[in-house]
């Protein structure tokens, strides 16, 4: 059951999207985005409305050429940054992170001690691996 406390910390009324961040939640996520390419231009896009942006698509599951143009960078800009945190995992070391942080706040340890692996899981791997060692091993035809 939400107590009130609860509620006031996580309602978003005076957000102008309810995707957006919270000033806490940026607080947590900011250290994890990586700084811009040295030797380049500085960044000039604002990460929090990129992150932002990125969040409202991922919640509403519109077409990036959706993306409202008010209070978010170009939707241009927001694709180019969404592929390069794909490029360069930057959105595994996000979910490791906050995943970490959300099993200590559970009062548990930091990483799982156990996993299980059901035989389904085990079989789809197997053909997978397969299909792909054979896919990637075959010559080239002239």
């Amino acid at each position: 059951m939400w107590t009130a406390e609860q509620q006031a910390i996580h309602r978003r009324e005076s957000e102008r999207f309810p995707s957006n961040l919270t000033d806490a939640e940026w607080w947590q996520l900011a250290p994890l985005i990586p700084p811009a390419s040295p030797g380049g231009r500085p960044r000039k896009t604002d990460m929090r409305a990129a992150m932002n942006a990125i969040f409202y698509l991922l919640r509403t599951g519109c077409p990036w050429r959706y993306l409202p143009s008010d209070g978010f960078p170009p939707r241009s800009t927001v694709y180019n940054i969404f592929r390069k945190f794909q490029r360069d995992r930057t959105w595994d070391a996000i979910w490791a992170e906050l995943h970490m942080v959300l099993r200590e706040r559970e009062g548990r340890e930091a990483s799982p001690s156990a996993a299980i692996i059901d035989s389904q899981s085990l079989k789809a791997a197997e053909k997978g691996a397969v299909k792909t060692t054979q896919w990637a091993t075959t010559p080239a035809r002239r």
